[in-house]
């Protein structure tokens, strides 16, 4: 079993419309200056890292993000890393989507959820899994094992990501928190994957760079899959 890239997920830094409780959905709405702030200080974290790709969901608060983050990239904007299609939904006041009959369903049995005119949670997640996990593919035939590439999405998107990445169902996925600007990393391999940072607003992101690979002869050791027992030491393969 070969080594694979590392997926970073980045989520954008917090709307005017996170700041007043609404729901934004695919809406244009931008950072407030405390996303721009939190989306200059992430970049500061982020520039330690030699990143193989840059993609991003192509709503305009994923790529003010990236703008101020890393403004000497120029991202790939990926249709299937876009919110999720929250329909009539959007932008409309949590306080009031709270009283609608659907709220009890996305919070307590998200899978079965599908909001009117918009996507249904399912296939959000459908599409967000088999978005990253073929850009990881790509990354990992096209500069090696070794290579750390950033993906930048919504709360929700991440959130079903990490789920999917934990083996667990779409309907556990509220239990996860993906704050605005915070990194979550995943390493994707032949047998599972593993959930190496979540919601991370602040460690150094340093560590996650892999270690050149040694070769050597095929011995009888633990595969890339496996994980270690015992809980390993950490900062690295």
């Amino acid at each position: 079993m070969g080594y694979v890239a590392t997926l970073l997920l980045l989520r954008h830094g917090r709307t005017t419309a996170n700041a007043d409780g609404g729901l934004a959905g695919r809406q244009p709405v931008d950072l407030d200056e405390t996303g721009q702030a939190q989306a200059t200080a992430v970049g500061e974290r982020l520039r330690v890292l030699p990143l193989a790709a840059v993609v991003s969901s192509p709503l305009v608060r994923c790529r003010r993000t990236l703008e101020l983050a890393l403004p000497q990239v120029s991202p790939v904007l990926e249709e299937g890393l876009i919110e999720c299609g929250y329909g009539t939904w959007e932008g409309q006041p949590l306080k009031k989507l709270a009283k609608e009959p659907l709220w009890p369903v996305v919070q307590q049995h998200p899978s079965a959820a599908v909001f009117p005119q918009g996507e249904a949670m399912a296939q959000m997640a459908a599409r967000a899994v088999a978005t990253v996990r073929d850009w990881d593919a790509r990354v990992t035939a096209e500069h090696g094992p070794e290579a750390v590439w950033l993906a930048c999405s919504h709360g929700d998107v991440i959130k079903a990501i990490v789920a999917d990445a934990l083996g667990v169902h779409l309907d556990f996925f509220q239990r996860i928190v993906v704050d605005p600007a915070s990194v979550t990393a995943i390493r994707y391999t032949p047998l599972r994957p593993f959930l190496l940072r979540l919601n991370d607003v602040g460690g150094d992101l340093a560590g996650l760079v892999p270690p050149q690979r040694k070769r050597r002869r095929r011995t009888s050791r633990p595969t890339d899959s496996d994980a270690a027992v015992g809980g390993g030491a950490g900062g690295g393969r």
